[in-house]
């Protein structure tokens, strides 16, 4: 049985490539629609709710993995995110996904990529040398 496309635009959801996700993700946002920092402006510069039930105004980029929070009604999520991250693809684009060109959002796409995987190449490293020291100490001690 084929996938349907709706399923296969959905796998996407756990990276927050695309705009609804990110805007779906927002569960607690302390903010509404008629200020600066609202979810939908949010998401169009990037940003996914990362945040908690008691820290609500906690976003990430779901290029570049910035982390902000902290957020007053007045604060421009483009401004404070190139502020931050100015090395981020995205901000460099400066323009909402309905924006990007295909080659921008190919981009943008291979860097979501990379990002993740050098995330998970790390988190793989941190544990194999969590792991092997402590390893190598427990054999150190049969030695003694």
């Amino acid at each position: 049985m084929s996938e349907k496309l709706s399923d296969k635009f959905n796998k996407f959801q756990n990276v927050f490539l695309m705009e609804k996700h990110r805007i779906d993700s927002f569960q607690k946002w302390p903010y509404d629609e008629s200020v600066e920092c609202s979810i939908t402006k949010m998401a169009q510069a990037g940003f996914y709710w990362s945040g908690n039930m008691t820290d609500e105004d906690t976003v990430t980029c779901f290029v570049c993995g910035k982390t902000l929070h902290g957020w007053d009604p007045t604060d421009d999520p483009w401004k404070e995110h190139a502020k931050h991250a100015p090395q981020c693809q995205f901000v460099k684009y400066g323009h909402k996904e309905a924006d990007l060109t295909l080659e921008e959002f190919l981009n943008i796409f291979s860097a979501v990529g990379i990002n993740k995987m050098l995330k998970d190449i790390n988190n793989i490293k941190s544990n194999f040398l969590a792991r092997s020291s402590s390893e190598l100490e427990s054999f150190l001690m049969e030695k003694k």
